[in-house]
């Protein structure tokens, strides 16, 4: 394993580096990421710095543009107890934007959506993420320099939640049924 400066400045070169199926990888490798065969890595991927060895991509994965994947929760000195493994098992598609949190474990064949935050472990075979973003209320008041944040929250009109999806639980592809 490389010094903590030699690691950031692998970190750093790999994030802008060519070669997302050669270069970047290597320069993982190389700071202690356990990387398998034939993953590729798009650019602006930051991979844990501070403990690269607690993660492991296994063969045939690629991990999407801006994706974050952290094996540490904590700021100042290294403290142990705030780390955790981070596991992406093989054939595993991660959309880009990304983060992936510590204590992690994506089952083989899954699919990460785009712009979804891993906070606990994925089954394998299962295409994980969040709903889409929907409309949320209505801006009675734009927020411009021309009107203060006050009248455009009192303009606001906001749209109660509701529940207009279910996961059937026996449904194979996890279909999304409407609850009408």
């Amino acid at each position: 394993m490389v010094s903590n400066l030699m690691s950031r400045m692998l970190q750093k070169l790999a994030f802008i580096a060519p070669g997302g199926f050669t270069l970047r990888p290597a320069l993982h490798r190389w700071m202690g990421v356990n990387i398998g065969k034939g993953v590729w890595l798009s650019q602006f991927v930051y991979l844990d710095e501070l403990h690269p060895g607690n993660i492991t991509i296994e063969d045939n994965c690629s991990i999407g543009l801006r994706t974050t994947i952290l094996s540490h929760f904590y700021w100042g000195p290294r403290q142990p107890e705030w780390t955790g493994s981070v596991l992406i098992e093989r054939n595993v598609f991660v959309g880009p934007h990304c983060l992936i949190l510590p204590n992690v474990k994506i089952g083989e064949g899954s699919v990460i959506k785009a712009g979804t935050v891993v906070s606990k472990s994925v089954p394998p075979h299962t295409f994980f993420g969040t709903r889409s973003a929907e409309v949320l209320g209505t801006a009675t008041v734009p927020l411009t320099p021309e009107h203060p944040y006050e009248e455009f929250a009192r303009g606001l009109r906001l749209r109660m939640p509701r529940e207009r999806f279910e996961v059937s639980e026996f449904s194979q592809a996890s279909q999304l049924v409407d609850k009408k």
